[in-house]
């Protein structure tokens, strides 16, 4: 799985002008499922986002996690995370899981990230989504299961 974790000072989703999804302080995730990824990546996945310190603690040091700075996560599934732009100008999208296959893992990624104690709002899986963000920084990260984070 990849995933574009923005540390933010607050982000919404918004579906059919509703918003579905809305955090203060903590990280906007934008999760994209690979072919052959697993439920264990999706936990993986979860663990790193809810484990990386990159939150201020006392001295300015980026040394919190996302719980111990006392915010949210809002997951965002994104298939274009799996975009292959090596050939041509218009991405391939081969290497993303089809809908049904990445809707169950995207729901493995909140499940476990819940499981951990976090607090996770969500957009609508394969919903034209509005994302607002004021990212905070900027902090961003990229994380595939994949590759070594």
């Amino acid at each position: 799985m990849r995933a574009v974790v923005q540390r933010v000072a607050r982000a919404r989703v918004t579906v059919d002008g509703e918003v579905t999804g809305a955090i203060g302080r903590g990280v906007l995730v934008l999760v994209g499922a690979a072919l052959g990824d697993t439920p264990e990546d999706a936990r993986v996945l979860a663990e790193k986002v809810a484990t990386l310190r990159i939150f201020a603690d006392a001295e300015g040091k980026m040394n919190l996690d996302v719980q111990q700075a006392g915010g949210g996560v809002l997951a965002v599934s994104q298939f274009t995370l799996l975009a292959d732009c090596r050939k041509g100008r218009r991405p391939s999208f081969n290497l993303a899981a089809r809908p049904e296959d990445a809707a169950p893992l995207f729901d493995a990624y909140v499940a476990a990230t819940r499981a951990l104690g976090l607090r996770c709002e969500t957009g609508i899986f394969q919903a034209m989504m509005d994302v607002e963000l004021l990212n905070e920084g900027p902090v961003t990260i990229l994380l595939d299961t994949a590759r070594a984070f």
